[in-house]
């Protein structure tokens, strides 16, 4: 009898990936240096794949380390990737460089989130951002897009000015994230941010933004005026641990002199306040 796809796991995950990034057999088969043939054969579980060729098709495929050890796991074959925690020693001399980062790039923000775009660590300059934040925002794990789109923290005095732009780009990003891993609580998260209301459109909001070289450069009103903010993703370059692999530093940088002196005023007031008296 033929087995089918359904009596191969493997074969059916790397048929899913394959599809998921839109490869054909051929295009897949020709990358991994392999036959189209071979290819359709372990798609159907009519031949089996090696360990080697597993993670061969999974690094062409770009498959996150995560899902890789699925694929590994499907095959019969132990994983691949260690998924360690922050705390481990073996994470030490990476754990090092992240608060190194975040304290340099001080008096701006920055913060490190996972996965799942939860706020693993920040610097003290994000603490501009939490100015007013309803309190169930900020209970763990404190989640960015949360924080973000919820529709309380457009009431704040420290806001997105232009929050319907930056909800475009964050939930375009996010719909991407998702369809790319097919991950089921990315796809939970999206399914519930972009229900939030969206916030009327001020007459901020519609004002003219002077050129800039960023699409949707971040908005924010403050009680000292607007700062315009752009921002950028760090991670780490190759690393072999699950952990690490899902971990991304975001850098909030200003846009203009105002924004940089305001920053700076406002790092100043939050570490004044921090100190005991």
């Amino acid at each position: 009898m033929t087995r089918s796809a359904q009596h191969s796991p493997v074969g059916t995950l790397l048929r899913e990936w394959r599809q998921r990034r839109r490869l054909s057999q051929l295009d897949l088969a020709l990358a991994a240096d392999s036959s189209a043939r071979h290819l359709s054969c372990l798609e159907t579980g009519k031949s089996q794949p090696s360990r080697a060729m597993v993670l061969k098709l999974c690094e062409v495929m770009a498959v996150p380390l995560r899902e890789r050890n699925t694929v590994l796991l499907a095959g019969g074959f132990a994983p691949e990737y260690r998924e360690s925690s922050l705390d481990d020693v073996e994470l030490a001399s990476a754990r090092a460089a992240l608060d190194t980062i975040l304290a340099a790039h001080e008096p701006y923000p920055a913060v490190v989130v996972d996965r799942y775009w939860n706020v693993v660590a920040t610097n003290r300059a994000m603490g501009l951002f939490k100015d007013e934040v309803p309190q169930h925002l900020l209970a763990e794990p404190r989640n960015m897009y949360r924080l973000a789109l919820h529709p309380a923290s457009a009431s704040a005095s420290t806001h997105l000015v232009n929050h319907r732009e930056v909800r475009d780009f964050l939930l375009e990003r996010l719909f991407r994230q998702v369809q790319t891993t097919d991950d089921p609580i990315l796809r939970n998260l999206y399914e519930e941010v972009s229900q939030y209301p969206v916030p009327p459109k001020t007459e901020s909001e519609a004002a003219a933004m002077p050129p800039s070289p960023f699409a949707v450069p971040l908005r924010i009103r403050t009680p000292k005026g607007e700062l315009r903010i752009f921002t950028t993703m760090v991670t780490f370059g190759a690393p072999s641990d699950v952990t690490l692999s899902e971990l991304a530093i975001e850098l909030f940088y200003p846009l203009d002199e105002f924004t940089a002196d305001t920053l700076r005023s406002l790092f100043e007031i939050t570490i004044g306040d921090a100190l005991p008296a």
